[in-house]
């Protein structure tokens, strides 16, 4: 692992930041069968630390392996063998698409793997027992949002979970984990891709929006009038950068019988000043938008692949013009005044990006809410507590159980 070191205790793979971050994140989705222990360990063995070209490739590479035997499992006729291997294929490319701005020719290595990650995500979907129904959202009356409709077996109107993803995680993070997670416990559950996200940007051209009621509405609208579907008993999960889109649309969009946000946002720019040395804040503060650019080109590699990893889904050429946009993402006591819906906010140990910002949320939300701590004696510290899955999906999904059900009991 070059000059990386792995701990039981610690969990650190990498001294760089970035990479051990993902190698957490990808060690926690061993749990739902979209990677698997022992693919990890010996790809990030290979890979030079903070080096992110040697991620890259060395990812490509476990990806490119997977997805042929998950092909050749197709072929033989072995469905289930097949589309597990597609799945993890899919995971493993879609770590690639996240570093492809510390890489040489940078689009074209995310051209190639978000193709490859498509392809395989999309033909694990073929492959379920029950394939979800692909979507195309009605958004701003000219265009689509895609997404995926995951129906619930059984006849009869059902619970239904809408997933709202974070700045860059694929669909293939939401599904399966905690999708699946409310599948067997009776959901129908709704993916989609908003501006900024996967497809949208990378297919679209379409960058993020601090008004995602704009987004959430036309999502809640399209789902009810999908099959199965209980208006009554709708419920919202949200992560990452999700954790200041749910709260914002919750303000205007009240047809939720409950929320879950994975963690609680109240500033997206706090994350974006945070790495900005004084002198860069200055520059910022005094509107010097030339220098700050030129500052920003100057930084180490790892830390300007950061910055412009970060920024492309904004939609702009400066990154000056990008920390006032960003300056936009809050959330203001007016608009969680305006919140309707019983809200769950995830509160994670060591929350690298927002931290103090979910206890921020909970306190201004005038209504029903829990405020849940993940800590680290629990294994469940970290950004969107990425190695307890298990742990999570229980406390979030019993406190939706309870209030899905309570509509369900109250529109009786």
């Amino acid at each position: 692992m070059g000059t990386a070191t792995a701990t039981a205790t610690r969990s650190t793979f990498f001294a760089d930041p970035v990479m051990n971050s993902m190698t957490r994140a990808m060690l926690g989705r061993v749990y739902t069968g979209a990677a698997d222990t022992g693919e990890t360990l010996t790809t990030i063995e290979r890979v030079t630390d903070g080096d992110l070209a040697s991620w890259a490739r060395e990812w490509e590479a476990t990806a490119e392996r997977v997805a042929a035997i998950g092909d050749d499992c197709v072929r033989r006729g072995h469905r289930v063998s097949g589309r597990n291997a597609l799945l993890r294929a899919a995971t493993y490319y879609a770590s690639c698409v996240l570093v492809a701005d510390g890489c040489q020719e940078p689009e074209v290595l995310r051209a190639r793997t978000f193709a490859a990650y498509r392809r395989c995500w999309e033909q694990y979907l073929s492959l379920l027992d029950n394939p979800p129904l692909p979507l195309e959202i009605p958004y701003e009356g000219t265009t689509t949002m895609p997404g995926w409709f995951f129906a619930a077996p059984g006849d009869g109107l059902k619970p239904t979970l809408v997933m709202v993803n974070g700045a860059d995680g694929a669909a293939s993070y939401l599904w399966p984990g905690y999708g699946s997670e409310a599948s067997v416990r009776g959901y129908n559950v709704v993916v989609f891709d908003g501006p900024g996200q996967q497809r949208m940007l990378f297919e679209r051209g379409i960058p993020f929006r601090p008004d995602w009621e704009h987004v959430v509405t036309p999502v809640v609208d399209a789902t009810l009038g999908l099959p199965g579907v209980d208006p009554e008993r709708l419920a919202l999960y949200a992560v990452s950068q999700g954790g200041y889109w749910a709260p914002r649309a919750l303000a205007f969009e009240h047809r939720f019988a409950a929320a879950v946000i994975d963690d609680g946002v109240v500033d997206v720019s706090a994350a974006w000043h945070a790495m900005l040395s004084p002198e860069m804040k200055e520059l910022l503060a005094n509107g010097e938008r030339d220098a700050f650019d030129a500052a920003i080109e100057l930084l180490p590699a790892n830390t300007r692949r950061t910055f412009k990893w970060r920024a492309k889904p904004y939609g702009l050429t400066s990154f000056f013009d990008t920390f006032l946009e960003a300056d936009r993402y809050k959330i203001t006591p007016e608009l969680a005044g305006r919140i309707r819906t019983p809200v769950l906010i995830a509160d994670p140990d060591q929350e690298g990006y927002f931290a103090g910002q979910p206890e921020r949320l909970y306190d201004m939300v005038p209504g029903e809410k829990v405020h849940v701590r993940f800590t680290e004696a629990e294994g469940a510290a970290g950004h969107c507590e990425p190695m307890a899955r298990s742990l999570a999906a229980q406390r979030f999904f019993d406190f939706l159980d309870d209030h899905v059900h309570l509509a369900a009991a109250k529109g009786a």
